[in-house]
């Protein structure tokens, strides 16, 4: 690549940044919460701004019986494909417009896109979405656009670009990606999902969701020996998951940022009254893995552990119910393709070292890579999800990373198809 063809597409984002931040305020100023997951209308908006920009856009929607199977309302994903020329590989760009909902305590409207001066950082735009991760959005669509309009002035490039926008990460990410996989709309060579602009993310933890129900009898509190405890029972239950907790502290992931797997009972709930043995006891919990622990049966480990606590409490039985299983995101072989471009890149642009990560999150990356797609995550952002108040109060994205960002992906989307 020369310094020239270098120069002209970061000349042309910089033309275009005004644009670039307009079209991120109008899909922050349409609510798109997951929950409840009513997400057609920003996809419906997308399309819309996508076509003025002259781009073709293939939507997607799943079935209505599918989406609230899920537990949410409407999905319409969108599909942007640019073929620059013959052979060449396929290159997808993901990211989700979906958000969780923005909570109290914002000093702007959520849905504003307010943007204030910020003296050490610039121009920041504040609004929920706007790190995550429809800041996304607009740095794929501009860096397809970069390169579309670099290919009008004569570069020869080949393969295609595609753009993946889909709506329910929120929930799972099922309906997005996986979705557009399974039904065969997409077969990418290489996929670069929404993450921030500091670092390269290779690999990201899994997440496991499972209800227990303690079932006993209930009595009257003045006999109690006539019934059977439940929440007795779920106490047990719930002393041998925080050691169980305790043990997993002690494995660790050989990958930078991950940590240990993790585990938490985050809701509970049972009883009838004061005066009444409890006869049922509800909880649900969050079991994190660590890339390691891809294909380690981390469920059957739980179950068993439910069932040996149970076991001292004649009377009380205990079910176990999985509610969500999003599988450890693992570098495949071929993502140094990727990896090794943005990284050049990024440190040329933003002036600094850009490290190769895990998160201890999970992301619709992951679906990439179950199909045996190299995927790593990169996109506008600091250097941490807090910084940007991801999934907080006043989420926030720093213009100027919006800018460099997408000069990234350009030069790195260059260097694939030349």
């Amino acid at each position: 690549m020369s310094f020239a063809a270098t120069h002209d597409l970061c000349a042309f984002l910089d033309a275009q940044h005004d644009r670039q931040v307009a079209f991120l305020r109008e899909l922050v100023r349409v609510p798109s919460d997951n929950p409840p997951g009513d997400c057609e209308p920003v996809a419906r908006r997308a399309e819309a701004l996508l076509q003025g920009l002259g781009l073709d856009v293939e939507a997607y929607g799943v079935p209505v019986e599918t989406v609230r199977a899920h537990g949410m309302r409407s999905v319409v994903n969108l599909i942007v494909r640019h073929r620059f020329g013959p052979d060449g590989p396929v290159v997808a760009l993901n990211a989700h417009g979906d958000v969780v909902p923005p909570g109290d305590g914002w000093r702007h409207d959520p849905y504003g896109g307010a943007v204030e001066a910020d003296p050490l950082h610039g121009p920041v735009m504040y609004g929920r979405g706007v790190a995550v991760s429809k800041s996304d959005f607009a740095t794929y669509t501009w860096a397809l656009l970069a390169l579309r309009d670099a290919q009008r002035r004569g570069a020869p490039y080949r393969g295609t670009v595609e753009l993946h926008f889909t709506f329910d990460e929120e929930a799972g990410g099922e309906l997005g990606p996986r979705w557009l996989l399974d039904q065969g709309y997409s077969r990418p060579d290489y996929a670069i999902s929404a993450g921030f602009g500091y670092a390269v993310t290779s690999a990201h933890n899994g997440c496991l969701h499972l209800e227990i129900a303690v079932q006993g009898r209930q009595a009257h509190a003045a006999m109690p020996h006539t019934g059977a405890d439940a929440l007795e029972a779920a106490t047990s239950v719930l002393q041998a998951l925080y050691a169980f907790r305790a043990e997993l502290a002690q494995r660790h992931s050989a990958t930078p940022g991950i940590g240990s797997p993790t585990l938490t009972v985050g809701l509970i709930e049972g009883g009838i009254n004061t005066n009444v043995v409890p006869d049922r006891v509800v909880c649900r919990l969050d079991r994190r893995m660590i890339p390691e622990e891809a294909g380690h049966d981390a469920e059957g480990e739980l179950r068993a552990i439910v069932q040996a606590a149970i076991a001292g409490h004649p009377g009380c039985r205990a079910s176990v119910r999985r509610v969500m299983l999003a599988q450890p995101l693992a570098q495949l072989p071929g993502a140094d393709r990727l990896i090794a471009p943005l990284r050049r890149h990024a440190a040329a642009v933003m002036g600094t070292d850009i490290p190769v990560q895990g998160v201890p999150l999970y992301t619709d990356a992951r679906h990439y890579t179950h199909s045996g797609i190299p995927t790593v995550l990169y996109g506008a952002g600091p250097r941490t999800l807090l910084e940007a108040g991801g999934h907080n109060v006043n989420e926030n994205l720093r213009l100027e990373d919006l800018r460099k960002a997408t000069k990234v992906v350009a030069l790195t989307l260059e260097d694939l198809l030349s």
